[in-house]
């Protein structure tokens, strides 16, 4: 479990989260949603120690994340998996040595123990047939796979996912989505997920996190948001016409009922 305590974060004169206090609770899919410049973003720095928050508490199980010295943050970090938005992969390494690498800085276990977990990894996300290849040679829905096999070669307790359908068709995006939602039962992960994807969020918004101009506007699961009463949620969430009219439908539905 990761809970942030009353945390404020400013850039000079400027504050861009305020007073922000929430739990991201194990074995969920934990979704951080609101528009472009709405402060999610930092949020998600603040969390895993990429920017340090102007005041307030960031405690991975009770531990307070902000007060560790550099070496218990770096210990912590060992804890952690991240899925970047560009899947970051190394262009020069195959897929295999991709998923080695975080083995190979950071296990203790001897080359042919590295070998074996990496593959079962790629296994899990029904890669191994594409363990000699390299990036390049791989489509886009096969590299952020790749790049979520890297994520949980270290057996991590937190998993962080930058926008992990960015630049993914409808049909990958929702490979992707259930992949993540999976891993993260069965390993009892916290994950939590940065994201535009409503589809995602519909479909695996567990507990969802409304950002607003710095500001914690909402927090629920993806059943409540249909018949939610913040305007401002509704407004980001059915920006399109198709799920102001899925809205609609829900709404008539329940009157009759």
């Amino acid at each position: 479990m990761i809970e942030i305590k009353h945390l404020y974060k400013s850039f000079e004169d400027k504050e861009v989260l305020h007073d922000i206090s929430t739990v991201f609770e194990d074995g969920k899919t934990n979704l951080i949603i609101g528009q472009s410049g709405s402060g999610k973003t930092v949020l998600m720095k603040n969390l895993v120690g990429l920017l340090d928050p102007t005041s307030g508490q960031v405690l991975y199980d009770g531990r307070d994340f902000v007060a560790m010295t550099k070496r218990e943050k770096i210990m912590l970090r060992r804890e952690m998996g991240m899925i970047f938005q560009s899947a970051a992969l190394f262009d020069s390494l195959s897929v295999l040595e991709n998923v080695m690498f975080p083995l190979d800085m950071f296990s203790t276990k001897n080359y042919r123990d590295r070998v074996k977990r990496a593959r079962e990894c790629l296994d899990r996300v029904n890669l191994i047939e594409a363990q000699s290849k390299y990036p390049a040679e791989i489509s886009g829905g096969m590299q952020k796979r790749v790049a979520i096999a890297r994520a949980i070669a270290l057996n991590p307790k937190y998993l962080f996912c930058d926008e992990p359908n960015s630049g993914l068709d409808p049909k990958t995006s929702l490979v992707i989505d259930d992949l993540l939602s999976s891993i993260t039962k069965e390993f009892d992960i916290t994950t939590i997920i940065n994201t535009h994807d409503m589809n995602s969020v519909m479909g695996i918004g567990e507990n969802i996190i409304f950002i607003y101009e710095g500001h914690k506007d909402w927090q629920g699961e993806s059943s409540q948001i249909m018949g939610s009463t913040n305007k401002r949620l509704t407004d980001f969430i059915f920006a399109s016409d198709l799920l102001k009219e899925m809205r609609s439908v829900v709404n008539e539905q329940h009157h009759k009922q």
